[in-house]
């Protein structure tokens, strides 16, 4: 087919922090080298910010490096962290408040801010096209472009008007080609672009396998009188027991708004498990429900976490370009944060390629060079001194490998002689459903649980009904033939939003996917145990729309 195409210096994929910070950081280069560029940043979502979701504290030190001014400039940095408090949950009644003594020092929030990660990318954005930055909402990058010495020559955006059948509609238009010089992966998550970038130069060679996480967040608007402005709860255990993991959170925002949820680790072994139910379960705890209590739920919506660290970052840079933030995995797992990481990993990366577009790099276009700003950079001394954080709970639990990461945060402040490695890919630990027994859930209360339809519902998703499905099978047998025996197809309840269901018809047992309430969470392309469900862009602005996540 023949396409359209634009040229650009640079393509940025994804207009969440990563990529608005990296062409921010081009475009101040540009103005203060006088060489000028011509950045573009793609985005899948309806407009910046309506894909992003996170909890989130954040640590403004990243962004005073990339505008000094960002108070005058009227950052949505609105409330301080004024309390921080710590709980371990042993049971659905009992808690242990921690004091801080115990508590590894990453984990402490002072000077940090309490912040909806969408308003950040929002406000970036404003800023980056002042600079100059072209931003297109609603055109998902689909396809990669290789030049024939087979770096990357840039991307393709997704056709529009693609029936379910696969056939052109009416309404059919063909992608763009955009063509750059380099190109830059920020997609976030399991990025489906930067999955196939990470297999095809082998960027993740010699690293142990990802790890993930499965976050869950919903906006409460509580009555003022139990609203502590400024306050963050984080917890540990209960409900997440027998062979699963994870941790809670509850942050006190303006406007007497609550953000409340629950992070489930997806190397979880009881297939059983259900993780949008483990966090209904959660909001009933005492501890929980007491600041919600008479409230109510305005938002709800899921996203992966990649939270591998340094043991399982891969090599960032490739021929032509870089995959940046959680796309490869700079979270700090230690402190529960990756924004101001993932920031940092895009303005190392602008730098590494004004550089290059300015001087040139040797070896044609691959980016090596990026990697001695990396190690030179704050940014790689916070995850080597986080490494052990996530396998010391994996292999020792909640309590043993909280003890060690006191240790190890506290007293040798994250350089501990030893690095500790968790080798087995998420997927490949559920265990077969005879090992564990089936949980018995509540039925949701209406009050501080719910289901999970309405859930969906108010993360306001949208996708067209007539749109060949973006969550494409391997084999379409697998699910009942392999896991609905072994596993009872986990994929019903893995899924944060009612996606999959095994339904029956004639006596036969079939595998139903409801796309149309996909919110893009990709915890299927992560945890499916035969690595069967392949997740790749919908339509372009489909999926969920986020006001201020």
């Amino acid at each position: 087919m023949e396409r359209e195409s634009m040229e650009f210096d640079v393509v940025i994929v994804g207009a969440g922090p990563a990529g608005l910070a990296t062409a921010c950081r081009l475009m101040q280069i540009s103005r203060d080298s006088g060489n000028e560029l011509t950045v573009c940043v793609v985005e899948k979502g309806s407009e910046v910010g309506a894909h992003i979701l996170s909890g989130a504290v954040f640590e403004p030190k990243v962004l005073g490096e990339l505008f000094s001014d960002w108070k005058e400039k009227g950052a949505p940095l609105h409330t301080q962290v004024t309390d921080d408090e710590i709980y371990m949950l042993s049971s659905d009644q009992n808690a242990r408040l921690m004091p801080n003594s115990l508590v590894p020092k990453t984990m402490h929030n002072d000077g940090n801010y309490i912040i909806s990660v969408g308003n950040l990318s929002r406000w970036l954005a404003e800023r980056a096209e002042e600079l100059g930055v072209e931003i297109f909402p609603g055109f998902p990058a689909s396809e990669l472009l290789f030049n024939e010495d087979n770096s990357v020559k840039g991307i393709i955006i997704g056709d529009m008007g693609v029936g379910a059948d696969g056939q052109p509609k009416d309404s059919y238009e063909p992608g763009m080609e955009l063509h750059a010089k380099y190109t830059i992966f920020s997609e976030g998550c399991r990025g489906h672009l930067g999955k196939q970038l990470i297999e095809k130069y082998q960027l993740d060679k010699g690293k142990t396998p990802q790890h993930y996480g499965l976050g869950f967040k919903e906006i409460w608007k509580v009555p003022s009188e139990q609203h502590e402005l400024g306050k963050v709860v984080h917890t540990g255990g209960w409900p997440l027991t027998e062979g699963s993991s994870g941790g809670g959170f509850l942050y006190h925002l303006e406007d007497n708004q609550i953000a409340v949820g629950l992070i489930v680790d997806l190397n979880y072994k009881n297939p059983h498990l259900s993780p949008f139910d483990e966090f209904q379960r959660y909001k009933t705890h005492p501890v929980i429900a007491k600041h919600l209590q008479g409230g109510e739920r305005i938002c709800y919506g899921a996203r992966a976490i990649t939270k591998g660290g340094l043991n399982s970052l891969p090599k960032m840079t490739f021929p032509g370009g870089l995959i940046i933030g959680c796309n490869a995995g700079t979270l700090n797992f230690a402190k529960i944060k990756g924004t101001h990481t993932a920031m940092k990993s895009g303005m190392l990366a602008a730098e590494t390629i004004a550089h290059a577009l300015q001087v040139g790099v040797e070896g044609g276009k691959d980016l090596d060079c990026f990697n001695e700003r990396f190690e030179k950079s704050w940014l790689h001394n916070e995850l080597y001194t986080s490494r052990n954080f996530g396998p010391a709970m994996h292999k020792f639990g909640t309590y043993l490998g909280g003890a060690f990461n006191f240790i190890d945060q506290n007293w040798f402040g994250g350089k501990f002689p030893i690095t500790l490695r968790d080798e087995q890919p998420d997927y490949a630990q559920m265990a077969e459903v005879g090992a564990y027994n089936k949980i018995d859930y509540p039925k949701p209360d209406g009050k501080l649980s719910f289901d999970k339809l309405s859930s969906v519902y108010l993360s306001n998703t949208f996708h067209e009904e007539d749109q060949l499905c973006h969550l494409r099978l391997k084999d379409v047998r697998i699910p009942v033939d392999i896991n609905l025996v072994k596993y009872d197809e986990p994929a019903q309840r893995y899924c944060p939003a009612g996606v999959y269901e095994i339904v029956e018809e004639k006596g036969e047992s079939k595998f139903v996917i409801n796309g149309q309430n996909c919110i893009h969470c990709k915890t299927c392309d992560i945890k499916d145990p035969s690595q069967n469900i392949t997740w790749v862009t919908p339509e372009g602005g489909g999926g969920p729309n986020y006001p201020n996540m």
